[in-house]
């Protein structure tokens, strides 16, 4: 029967997810595990979130929102930009679905680094459109080479800012520059789902391109909100766009729950106060006990590090199963002596460290 599925689809590799701590619990008969596989938000969603949902399970047998205009408006506000100007999704991923369709014909072409969030591939193979690849340089994406490879077939080029799966960071110059003198058909997506955990001064301000560049910013609240079960994210981009993009928008694409969860979010500030700066202290103890450890790993302007294991990043992740902890094997993403973990609570970091340690004398 796969001789009915479009051309190419049988050729794609399905995303792989992070192992789920219930099934790691069956596997290995573990009472407890810890996640640092998915990037999750480790201390939950705010209590408002939580209370907000709770308000509004009676109502579940009713259809959403479909404009999610109560968050669309309470959003704009907080961005200061207009309601027009937002788009919401099933998580930024539907954001990106929605793209392609909209915006990429069959003999058109997207632009993507080597190696980058998974996603862009698949949704764009997917479609039946094309993809170009330009590898990164020391971990970091290559512009120019990105811009090089721009074509009269390209409409889509996906930037990762910080990029998944290495933490890296574009500044405010590089970005300027890769725009400056891009055609005006190219639509480039800026992917800013780590946005919240930035640290860096000179990250760009990509609102700014957003009423002269065919720019579209995507955010979630998937991560630093903590919202990820729910799956809401959003894209930012001047309001043509937006509306086409919503000619093919599925009309309840974002449910009840997570429009509730992610307005009752935005009020609480504090949350995401306490939920940045975890990552931020937990990431410079990780920085430390991996130096004290003698190894290398990317600076990370997200709520994970990519690290280098010097062997077989695989071997360790299946290892540091059997002690409870979930990290993200990089085979898929072809970085073989890598494995990424979350930066989680104090007690989820020791854990992991306390378990490296052993796995690295036992491979």
């Amino acid at each position: 029967m796969s001789r009915l599925a479009k051309k190419g689809i049988i050729n794609l590799k399905p995303y792989e997810p992070g192992k789920p701590i219930e099934e790691v619990k069956r596997e290995l008969l573990l009472e407890e595990v810890y996640k640092l596989a998915s990037n999750e938000n480790s201390l939950g969603p705010s209590p408002k979130a939580v209370a907000a949902i709770k308000k509004v399970l009676k109502d579940i047998n009713r259809y959403p929102d479909g404009s999610c205009y109560y968050l669309r408006v309470k959003l704009a506000e907080k961005l200061n930009v207009d309601p027009e100007n937002l788009i919401f999704g099933n998580g930024s991923d539907e954001i990106m679905e929605i793209i392609v369709q909209t915006f990429m014909n069959q003999d058109e072409e997207a632009v993507i680094a080597e190696p980058t969030f998974l996603e862009y591939r698949l949704i764009v193979q997917a479609s039946g459109a094309q993809i170009k690849t330009v590898p990164l340089i020391n971990f970091k994406y290559d512009l120019d080479g990105m811009k090089r490879a721009v074509t009269d077939k390209t409409k889509v080029v996906f930037i990762a800012n910080p990029d998944n799966p290495t933490g890296s960071y574009l500044n405010d110059r590089e970005i300027t520059k890769f725009l400056d003198g891009l055609s005006e058909n190219i639509i480039v997506v800026m992917d800013e789902a780590y946005y919240d955990f930035v640290d860096a001064k000179d990250y760009p301000d990509t609102m700014k391109y957003l009423k002269d560049r065919n720019v579209i910013i995507l955010r979630t609240f998937s991560k630093a909100y903590g919202l990820a079960g729910l799956r809401i994210g959003y894209g930012l981009a001047n309001a043509e766009l937006i509306d086409c993009m919503n000619r093919v928008r599925q009309p309840f694409n974002v449910n009840m729950l997570a429009q509730v969860a992610a307005l009752a979010s935005l009020d609480d500030s504090q949350h995401l106060k306490r939920s940045v700066a975890t990552v931020l202290k937990g990431k410079k103890y990780l920085y430390r006990k991996l130096d004290k450890m003698g190894l290398s790993y990317i600076p990370s302007e997200t709520n994970f590090i990519l690290v280098d294991v010097r062997r077989d990043g695989r071997e360790v992740f299946e290892k540091l199963l059997r002690y409870g902890v979930i990290v993200r094997d990089m085979k898929p993403y072809k970085l073989d002596s890598h494995i990424r973990v979350t930066i989680g609570t104090q007690k989820e970091n020791n854990k992991f460290i306390e378990a490296f340690k052993k796995v690295l004398t036992e491979v």
